[in-house]
């Protein structure tokens, strides 16, 4: 049986609660939520990266990334993407940010799947993924 292996990127903070940022299993690697806080500071509490939906956006994508990196894959291994908002009139901005983050890429990164949620500290978007290696 394959053993599954925890992701943590040196630039995140450790969870609040007992789960991973990242675990792979075989090819697989799943992602769990990200959120738009900017790179860890030792001794310093999470910092989101600012008050717009824009910011965290990019912020979130940038953290959903690096643990994507940190398991050995790309955007262009993931299958599945999860997106948490949490105020249905950001759903139309959302999708502008989004198709411009993805823009280079030759198609749509994975299927997706937007619900709406309440997030804690301000924070206005979560995202995780699914990826399939190799």
């Amino acid at each position: 049986m394959t053993e599954k292996t925890a992701i943590t990127p040196a630039t995140h903070t450790a969870p609040p609660a007992k789960f991973s940022l990242g675990v792979k299993k075989g090819n697989i690697l799943q992602v769990a939520g990200q959120v738009g806080f900017l790179p860890a500071v030792e001794g310093q509490a999470p910092t989101p990266a600012g008050p717009t939906l824009r910011e965290q956006t990019l912020q979130t994508l940038a953290n959903v990334k690096a643990v994507l990196e940190e398991g050995g894959a790309s955007w262009e291994d993931v299958m599945m993407v999860r997106v948490y908002l949490t105020d249905t009139d950001h759903f139309a901005e959302f999708n502008g940010i989004y198709n411009e983050y993805f823009a280079d890429l030759k198609e749509a990164p994975a299927a997706r799947t937007t619900v709406y949620v309440g997030l804690p500290m301000g924070l206005l978007v979560e995202i995780d993924a699914l990826a399939v290696l190799g």
